[in-house]
């Protein structure tokens, strides 16, 4: 990280905390999240709009009243639309809307063209390609709400000092090879994941899980056309698979039920400087509604909710998903009902890799069904990783990734790694280190078997073991305690008897010498 991008995380984790003290953490995250990505759509819209104008000498703040102004603006719009997916008028800027604001040292009411303003970058997409893109992206922005103070001009207060103090910092946008902003966006997003409790697990996972699993799905590619989370959340997984085989080409998309994270994850990938045509993220149901059913993808990642409840519904028996497997998921326990809709979406020559709870790798019933239908008839599990418990936020139980391909190089065994002990501790969360990271890259990339971390197990083996894949059946990490010499034990006893009866001794002669009767 350099310094430059150390420097704006700290800038934008301050303002935020200008708003800590009015709201809880998960509406101060909607509030900050939606006035940066507000400004950076301002900036894009005005740095495009120069360039277009740059051969008349004009520059995008000059239209206004100029005697060409409705012709430029129109040309402007067009070709924002096609380009950037959205239009903004110059008086909509958002460096104008935080100089009205704040005209003269005095703040002054800016609440309502705010509000217009928003609303107006979503109409502006309507009618054109990226109107899906766009629509409803700012609902979480309620201006009226009184979780931003008491009356209207408190909240104007409030929001005039954030659009003030986001208005003094220089993004960068205009530096077309970094990602210093998104870096720092993804930076927000995980300091509201580690205040947010249990909600955190709904939009987040956390940096060093996100990059094992996306180079666990890029292992061995020196290219990836597309990769497709179903439960994306705000999309940072999606984002660290294209981060990891640096290809700026690569094709998102992903599904999410949560509305509010659905925006968040759209709003990340436009900060990312993703092209609105190159990716395709729906709000809805994964498992009740798939929306890419059709679609196959040569990458798949996720961190599903853990035992989330579904409705494991009979009609799903006839759903190509499902179908094959002769049984569903329990209502209780969708985990593997994630898991049998990724493979279906998997390509042939795809990699998938998914974080679960331990509890997949052994469940009887339909799940243990499920798991040995997946080995035996379809050879699909390629390495099961256990990773150490309290990695997530929100929950402090021990997960696996469970790696699948549908078309193996090694169709005879499956690959056990344990990682369980790998970890630095950071405040209450355990943590994998960069040198954790590339022990378990290491040892998938090899494939070896190493005492009390890794084991290479024969499909032979795990049928054994009739189809349980507990880690600790493969991958022996029992410490032998050093032998006990009781001779020397007696000896340290013997020698405990003789400095007690010293002590008796001496605490009878002080009691004779004061005349009181010894205590024992």
């Amino acid at each position: 990280m350099t310094e430059q991008t150390q420097q704006l995380q700290n800038q934008l984790w301050n303002i935020a905390n200008t708003l800590r003290g009015k709201m809880d953490a998960d509406d101060f995250r909607d509030y900050i999240l939606g006035f940066i990505f507000y400004k950076y759509l301002s900036k894009k819209m005005e740095l495009y709009a120069n360039e277009i104008l740059k051969p008349d000498n004009l520059k995008f703040r000059e239209l206004d009243g100029h005697a060409q102004e409705e012709a430029y603006l129109d040309a402007v719009r067009d070709a924002a639309l096609d380009k950037l997916g959205y239009f903004l008028l110059p008086s909509e800027l958002f460096s104008e809307l935080a100089r009205r604001g704040n005209a003269g040292g005095v703040h002054k009411f800016i609440l309502g063209d705010l509000a217009k303003v928003l609303t107006h970058i979503e109409q502006s997409t309507m009618g054109s390609e990226s109107e899906e893109d766009f629509g409803n992206l700012f609902e979480d922005l309620d201006l009226t709400s009184s979780k931003l103070g008491k009356s209207e001009n408190d909240k104007n207060e409030l929001i005039v000092k954030v659009l003030s103090h986001l208005d003094e910092i220089d993004f960068d946008i205009a530096n077309t090879e970094s990602d210093m902003l998104g870096d720092a966006y993804e930076y927000l997003i995980g300091q509201f994941a580690s205040g947010a409790g249990k909600k955190a697990g709904e939009f987040y996972t956390p940096q060093q899980v996100s990059k094992v699993l996306a180079q666990l799905v890029a292992h061995g590619k020196d290219k990836i056309k597309s990769v497709y989370d179903p439960t994306c959340g705000s999309g940072s997984l999606l984002l660290r698979v294209a981060k990891e085989v640096n290809n700026k080409g690569i094709q998102f998309f992903g599904q999410e039920m949560n509305p509010t994270t659905y925006n968040l994850c759209r709003m990340n990938m436009i900060m990312h400087d993703v092209h609105y045509k190159r990716f395709d993220i729906k709000n809805e149901n994964t498992l009740e509604k798939p929306q890419h059913e059709d679609m196959r993808f040569d990458a798949v990642v996720a961190n599903p909710p853990f035992s989330a409840k579904w409705s494991a519904s009979p009609l799903f028996m006839s759903d190509d998903r499902f179908s094959a497997y002769g049984k569903l998921a329990p209502k209780s326990k969708a985990d593997f009902a994630f898991v049998q809709h990724m493979v279906h979406q998997l390509s042939d020559n795809g990699t998938m890799a998914v974080v679960l709870p331990h509890g997949v790798l052994f469940r009887g019933a339909a799940e243990g069904h499920i798991r040995k239908y997946l080995i035996e008839d379809r050879n699909y599990l390629d390495a099961v990783i256990g990773l150490p418990a309290n990695i997530f936020y929100g929950t402090s139980i021990p997960t696996c990734i469970l790696v699948m391909k549908k078309e193996r190089t090694n169709k005879d065994n499956i690959l056990f790694i344990d990682a369980s002990q790998h970890f630095e501790k950071v405040k209450t969360q355990n943590y994998l280190r960069e040198e954790d990271i590339n022990l378990i890259i290491d040892t998938y990339t090899n494939r070896t078997t190493t005492d009390k971390y890794s084991y290479v197990a024969t499909l032979q083996e795990v049928a054994e073991n009739d189809y349980n894949l507990n880690i600790p059946r493969y991958v022996d990490t029992f410490e032998e305690e050093e032998p006990v010499d009781l001779a020397a034990v007696a000896q340290e006893l013997k020698a405990i008897d003789t400095d007690m009866a010293t002590t008796d001794a001496t605490i009878a002669d002080y009691c004779n010498q004061l005349g009181i009767d010894t205590p024992f």
